[in-house]
């Protein structure tokens, strides 16, 4: 089990003294990130959470999610960023994009609350009628817009149904820790609903390891032991200064060594369709962390062959702002062969007998050559399968990484003020009360 950074396909663009000349400040970055771990002076309780994770509460977790399995055929997730990404990403990384399908002993998961589609809520109401339903919801205060109204929905749906004494036994709640006036906290234990924490320190797009990512993936039939495990051998793999060695350390600097040279977008991609959430989480990651102060890498994503046929051009002859981060599996979950025709009108014969991930290799093979000759640097992160060990592993590389970039590029990794101006200006024109005078 490993995520391992490969460099080949950045030497035309990066040079030695630019490596050199980027060691000081990354060493400087990753011991800024170890004080305030020590200090507590930022969120960054996500830093030892593989070490010092509430093992009560982790039991609790296992077992809530065993008996979500008995009781319900549909497990919907309510949340919106750091809420539910990280969750869905695990979801489709160890079990496929279509687990809901093959979901065995578990129930299918749903994730709601994370927009104001009309549309999307009432299919997935349709898609609850004449089954059994549990729900999730995860929100710190339990007042964000989006997660707040699917609440107030699945709730009248659950309380309807099972009625509020049998409905309490369907709902999950994970929120603050402290019960205060006014706060989902609060409600939720006066209404006798099971609870579980969003801890203090931790922001909600580093989140994914703690209650908020795994009472879902829990429920889905993961191993979750094994996710901490995964975790915990990347937070001591990558607990040290050596530049030469630490992929963590290499990855924040040739990150901002490129964004110095005038690539400001990064393409996360891969070449599995399960990984399009892995993605997903990255840009929230990302992009809440590093874009601020009118500084950052705005964080893209593309599944590839697939959008070869489409956004592939650009990469290829567009504007040269870019570079890739290609996360690769050395091993699928599955693997097909393709079968030899009676004729060969597609002209697939010279392949007959290969199996899909051989000729999924090198079409990596020949879309990297293609895209560093056309001037796009590629960084390659190579996992040994899709499993829950690498998840755990790859999740919290990706967490330190992106800790550590922020402080190299000169900014604040652990807020994201720019998210409330939105919410601002539409709870004007909601007329929200205390917003009149705006």
């Amino acid at each position: 089990m490993s995520l391992k950074l490969n460099a080949e396909y950045l030497r035309q663009f990066i040079t030695e003294s630019e490596y050199e000349n980027f060691e000081s400040p990354t060493i400087t970055a990753a011991k800024r990130l170890q004080e305030d771990t020590e200090k507590c002076s930022q969120p960054v309780g996500w830093v030892d959470l593989p070490k010092t994770f509430d093992r009560e509460e982790f039991a609790r977790i296992k077992s809530a999610a065993e008996k979500i399995k008995k009781i319900c055929e549909v497990f919907v997730v309510i949340g919106i960023g750091g809420s539910y990404l990280g969750a869905r990403a695990a979801i489709e990384f160890i079990k496929g994009e279509n687990h809901n399908v093959f979901s065995g002993e578990s129930p299918e998961i749903y994730f709601t609350g994370n927009s104001i589609d009309s549309d999307s809520i009432y299919e997935l109401l349709e898609i609850c009628k004449n089954k059994e339903i549990a729900i999730n919801v995860i929100s710190k205060s339990g007042t964000t817009t989006e997660p707040a109204i699917a609440f107030r929905i699945f709730r009248e749906l659950l309380e309807n149904k099972y009625g509020k004494d049998g409905a309490k036994e369907r709902i999950y709640i994970t929120t603050d820790k402290k019960v205060v006036p006014g706060t989902l906290k609060e409600f939720a234990e006066n209404a006798g609903y099971e609870t579980f924490i969003v801890p203090d320190d931790i922001g909600g797009r580093y989140s994914v390891l703690s209650a908020v990512g795994l009472l879902p993936i829990a429920v889905a039939g993961c191993d979750i032991d094994q996710i901490m495990r995964g975790a915990l051998d990347a937070c001591k793999d990558f607990d040290n200064f050596d530049y030469a060695s630490n992929d963590c350390l290499k990855y924040a600097a040739i990150r901002n060594i490129l964004y110095s040279k005038g690539k400001s977008i990064e393409i996360y991609c891969a070449y599995s369709m399960s990984f399009r959430y892995i993605a997903e989480w990255l840009k929230q990651l990302f992009a809440e962390s590093e874009g601020k102060d009118n500084k950052g890498i705005f964080p893209a994503s593309l599944i590839y062959t697939t959008d070869l046929h489409s956004l592939g051009q650009y990469v290829q002859d567009g504007k040269r702002i870019l570079f890739e981060t290609v996360i690769l599996t050395n091993k699928p979950r599955h693997d097909i062969s393709i079968p030899k025709a009676e004729n060969d009108i597609d002209g697939l014969d010279y392949i007959s007998g290969r199996s899909l991930s051989y000729v999924n290799s090198k079409a990596f093979l020949g879309t990297v050559q293609a895209h560093c000759s056309g001037g796009v640097p590629n960084i390659i992160m190579e996992l040994d399968c899709a499993d829950e060990m690498n998840f755990g592993y790859m999740t919290y590389f990706f967490e330190k990484a992106c800790a550590i970039s922020g402080y190299i590029l000169g900014i604040n990794p652990f807020n994201q003020p720019g998210v409330e101006e939105y919410k601002r200006n539409m709870f004007i024109h909601l007329g929200k009360p205390g917003y009149e005078h705006k």
